[in-house]
């Protein structure tokens, strides 16, 4: 009798997703069938075919910019408050976790991104990492987002910023210099918490809190324009005057030209995540948390205000510019509140 033979079990099994093909859509279909490229620590890296890098925004919220790159689909760093979660859905993708486990890299970035830049206006205003941290780890090895801002050193006249987390881009310090040259540059460093014992929980694989503002000092001490985004502020976690005091005085020390902050914005994907870990970390905090989020993904008007007045009044005590203002001190200035909320704009293309 011949022998059967059975499929060897996968590698990573909690990783395992069936993909039924007849009922995928385009997105879903070409990540069900993008072959893997590596592995990590329960993590699976695949390339993804792109036709377009480039994404036009669309908001009722008066975002500051019209296109957006993220060159990732999924971010490692497995930030406990993510709202871009709901990102792996257009995958077909239902498990939160495989945001933060099934990472995909866009191909051929920085050639469509060369190709799209050539139809744009002078002085378009264009943000990398809106929805996915573009110096996440494999960030060292694909190098998709170096490829992008490759092509930006062949372009001139736009207004480009970026926001991370990550030290990684130090290393892009030099290409960065070419960059501001030929184009209006700002970096954003996101700076939850000056608790490295609070950002391990809440943000398990991102840098620790000190790198960050060192990689701010780094930034500025080559000239280009870095800031703190001290983002999100979470009720009852992050909100305290000495907790945000403590990021501005960092972010003073360091140079940094301006700090931003805005109040938790939770999609319910990201609430199951999000409440697991106020349930371990902060029990005492769940009902409030339960009754706040229960209805609506955003905090009260009241809240708002509130936190956006505490919030310049730190700024200003600590002498930090605002966002889209100058280097200068802004204090005085009304070009932007200093608070900005990233919401669920976000083309993810």
């Amino acid at each position: 009798m011949a022998k059967i033979e059975t499929p060897s079990p996968a590698l990573f099994p909690i990783l395992e997703q069936d993909f039924p093909q007849k009922r995928l859509g385009p997105l879903a279909r070409t990540a069900a069938q993008a072959p893997l490229d590596s592995t990590g620590c329960l993590t699976e890296y695949r390339p993804l075919a792109s036709r377009s890098i480039l994404s036009k925004t669309t908001s009722k919220r008066g975002l500051p910019f019209t296109h957006a790159i993220n060159p990732y689909r999924g971010c490692e760093f497995a930030c406990r408050y993510c709202y871009a979660r709901y990102t792996h859905e257009f995958m077909d993708m239902r498990n939160p976790e495989d945001f933060e486990r099934k990472i995909y890299f866009k191909q051929n970035a920085g050639w469509l991104l060369a190709q799209e830049l050539k139809r744009l206006k002078p002085g378009t205003e264009i943000a990398l990492g809106t929805a996915t941290d573009p110096y996440q780890p494999l960030e060292r090895k694909q190098e998709v987002t170096r490829s992008l801002l490759e092509a930006f050193a062949h372009e001139s006249g736009f207004r480009l910023g970026i926001i991370t987390k990550s030290t990684l881009i130090a290393r892009d310090i030099e290409l960065l210099k070419e960059i501001d040259t030929r184009h209006k540059l700002t970096v954003h460093i996101t700076v939850t918490t000056m608790s490295t014992k609070l950002a391990r929980v809440l943000e398990p694989r991102a840098p620790r809190p000190d790198l960050r503002i060192n990689t701010v000092a780094a930034l500025r001490q080559a000239g280009l324009r870095a800031g703190v985004l001290c983002s999100p502020l979470m009720p009852g976690i992050t909100d305290s005057r000495s907790s945000i005091a403590a990021v501005a005085k960092a972010a003073s020390q360091a140079g940094a030209c301006f700090m931003g902050a805005g109040a938790l914005f939770l999609k319910p994907c990201s609430q199951p995540t999000f409440l697991s870990f106020v349930r371990e970390h902060f029990p005492a905090q769940l009902a409030a948390y339960e009754q706040r989020y229960g209805k609506s993904a955003f905090v009260s008007p009241e809240y708002r205000k509130r936190i956006s007045d505490l919030v310049d009044a730190i700024r200003r005590e600590y002498k930090l510019g605002i966002r889209y203002g100058g280097d200068a001190d802004s204090s005085a200035g009304t070009e932007r509140p200093a608070t900005v909320e990233l919401q669920p704009w976000l083309p993810f293309t």
